[in-house]
């Protein structure tokens, strides 16, 4: 009796290591594939961060370097373009820069841009009341003589206010100082119809040229706006 309960603990004493060992060998085998899971966690994080790291600062560098830049740098050199074309002294009175230079200019049609110049405040409060600034903006190609704000000053006030209020006589004058076609310094020497039905005479060359009847001096000349070529003079046109 002794002896066969002596065999039952020794037998059992011999099952329990070898059920341990099952339990361990399979606790072993099912952490195998979370061992490489591990690894593939990281990996696969790792590769969207360096890609995110990669992407973000390819456009930064882009946009800040190298497209920031050029519409600078053309910006630069469509001014200069403009200014080189005029000539006359009365240019140095334009603004350097904003809407009323000639950059600026360049970019409006023709009673817009003059409208930005504080060359010409009387002559656009003129066109404004003749109601001709829609007739001159769509106009597609035109030259326009433009007085400056001293030369309305040297007619006498009383009558600049009463030609002001009369409609018909101011639109005959406003239309006297335009004629067809942007002409530029080679071609504006000579005689030429204006809108008014009137024929005005240009005479000079280069860079030095008068206006009308009364020689009005061309101050500052070849100045583009969108549709027309503009020329600034020191004295009124009357037809």
């Amino acid at each position: 009796m002794f002896t066969r309960r002596n065999s039952a603990l020794i037998a059992l004493a011999a099952a329990v290591p070898l059920g341990l060992a099952a339990c361990g060998g399979s606790s072993g085998s099912g952490s195998a594939p979370a061992a490489p899971a591990a690894p593939a966690a990281t990996s696969s994080s790792s590769a969207p961060t360096s890609s995110s790291s990669s992407s973000s600062s390819a456009p930064t560098k882009s946009s800040s370097s190298s497209s920031s830049s050029a519409p600078t740098s053309s910006g630069t050199a469509g001014g200069s373009a403009v200014a080189s074309q005029v000539f006359g002294g009365g240019c140095a009175l334009v603004p350097k820069d904003g809407k009323g230079s000639f950059n600026g200019m360049a970019t409006d049609p023709v009673a817009t841009a003059a409208s930005n110049n504080p060359l010409l405040k009387t002559l656009v409060a003129a066109v404004t009341q003749a109601g001709l600034g829609d007739t001159l903006n769509s106009a597609p190609a035109i030259t326009v003589f433009a007085p400056t704000d001293d030369a309305f000053a040297k007619i006498p006030k009383d009558t600049l206010t009463k030609v002001m209020g009369d409609k018909a006589t101011l639109t005959k004058i406003l239309t006297n100082h335009v004629i067809s076609g942007k002409l530029s310094p080679t071609q504006i020497a000579g005689d030429h119809k204006t809108l008014a039905g009137t024929t005005i005479t240009v005479k000079g060359s280069g860079t030095d040229f008068t206006v009308g009847k009364d020689s009005a001096k061309v101050l500052c000349g070849n100045v583009p706006t969108a549709n027309a070529t503009v020329y600034i003079i020191d004295s009124v046109l009357l037809p």
